[in-house]
């Protein structure tokens, strides 16, 4: 929980998450998706911050040709052909922060550069947090998740704690 007065507005957790990244080749990514699409069992997002939801786990278009895979527990197991793409663990260098309430916009409009009024639910985006790059996931009009470095969980958690007291 962040502390200060703003606490019954704003509330912040962390949490371990388990992600795993998906890499397509250029000039496989076609073959590479389909592959993709049936390992994780549905269809994968079009456009680069779309999200889909398969089966408790949630897969987010970061880029192009990649893909991050949320999972609330652990996550699978995967064989990708190294002809089409890679799969890289990512979740022990990451903390998944979720801030939520009523002065949850305050607080991102002291810490990011994202315009939360366009930014739909579902919707995700990279951005940076004091000089360090984020993911930050929508989940509704008054909760989010930070996905930051593990090595800079400490003190992003105390620049936002900051951020939502005054």
């Amino acid at each position: 929980m962040a502390d200060g007065s703003n606490m019954a507005r704003f509330e912040m957790a962390a949490f371990n998450c388990a992600i795993v990244q998906f890499e397509g080749w250029d000039g496989a990514m076609a073959q590479f998706e389909v592959v993709l699409n049936r390992m994780l069992g549905g269809p994968l997002p079009k456009k680069v911050g779309d999200t889909a939801r398969h089966d408790g786990w949630l897969v987010i278009r970061i880029a192009p040709r990649r893909f991050w895979l949320f999972c609330d527990g652990p996550p699978p197991i995967t064989d990708v052909d190294p002809e089409l793409g890679c799969a890289l663990p990512l979740g022990e260098g990451r903390v998944r922060l979720r801030l939520s309430g009523r002065g949850l916009k305050h607080v991102l409009e002291r810490c990011v550069a994202v315009d939360w009024e366009t930014l739909g639910d579902a919707r995700a985006v990279q951005t940076g947090l004091h000089g360090v790059p984020v993911l930050l996931l929508r989940r509704s009009g008054s909760e989010c998740d930070l996905l930051v470095p593990r090595s800079c969980s400490k003190g992003l958690t105390e620049w936002i704690a900051d951020a939502s007291g005054g």
